[in-house]
């Protein structure tokens, strides 16, 4: 290293033995009109673990709290959010950028799906599209004043969850899982991930967890023992929930009705993200 180095690397050709990796900041800005305080990201490691309702009833619960909450449907050839939500207008739009649909209670929610003809028409895109188009639901979208963004992302560690990691400033990911064996894969890939990208992991929740007999009250595993202690323990995860294999649950989300749902199963998690701690900031 000269005596005259400006500490620039970037803009340095020389190759002395303190140059420093470049650190490039992929990061996107939200649309002008938008004020988000805090993004959440709701990963798993497969498909079919209960994701989407997990998302979902987090941002129900955020609201009843009175936070101003968002839903960014990343999982854009799998889109179920706005069935969840009962949500079936067209999003406005003007020259500005397009305008997020509301529920029924207020919760702002974005997805590929309320752009369709039909809402079972299938998304065939390659994943660059996909890709680019999750972070369009960012930079033109007008969320206006939101408390909490969650992305609602699809299962795996491919293109659009490296998208979000990349480009949204997340706060923090909540991993779902299910109690199999394999619950251990589950969670080991998405720990790793989040690592990797320097994003906490705020809570695991295993998802049909039990089934509770309406008759006697008793829990039945019919997944198998709980794992989800041992994986919170494994990876220093301190919150944890368990949703059970629910009837009225899983008929609110067919009815579009999820905003109704009664349960606490949720509550740690939800007290968790109140206390995310962003220093009043938002996403710039």
């Amino acid at each position: 290293m000269s005596e005259s180095c400006s500490h620039d690397c970037s803009s340095c050709s020389s190759n002395c033995s303190e140059r420093r990796a470049e650190q490039t900041d992929f990061r996107e800005k939200p649309h002008e009109l938008s004020r988000i305080k805090r993004v959440v990201g709701v990963v798993s490691g497969k498909g079919g673990v209960g994701k989407s309702i997990t998302t979902s009833m987090l941002a129900v619960l955020m609201n009843r709290m009175g936070y101003k909450v968002g839903i960014l449907d990343a999982d854009v050839t799998g889109p179920s959010i706005p069935k969840v939500f009962g949500c079936r207008q067209t999003p406005g739009a003007s020259e500005l950028g397009l305008f997020p649909v509301k529920s029924k209670t207020g919760i702002s929610v974005m997805s590929v799906s309320l752009l369709l003809q039909n809402e079972t028409d299938p998304v065939v895109w390659r994943g660059p599209i996909i890709a680019g188009t999750v972070k369009q639901f960012w930079t033109d979208v007008i969320w206006g004043d939101l408390d909490y963004l969650f992305v609602d992302m699809p299962p795996g560690t491919g293109d659009v969850p490296l998208t979000v990691f990349q480009s949204l400033p997340v706060d923090g990911i909540v991993i779902v899982t299910s109690p199999q064996e394999l619950v251990e894969t589950i969670v080991e890939k998405a720990v790793k991930m989040a690592d990797m990208m320097n994003i906490p992991v705020l809570a695991l929740v295993e998802n049909m967890s039990y089934f509770e007999c309406p008759d006697c009250g008793g829990k039945h595993r019919i997944f198998g023992e709980s794992r989800i202690g041992e994986a919170a323990q494994r990876h220093s995860v301190s919150v944890t929930a368990q949703v059970p294999m629910d009837p009225k649950l899983a008929a609110a989300c067919d009815k579009g009705l999820i905003e109704l749902f009664e349960g606490n199963w949720l509550d740690p998690v939800a007290q968790a993200l109140a206390n995310i701690h962003t220093d009043g900031k938002e996403a710039e």
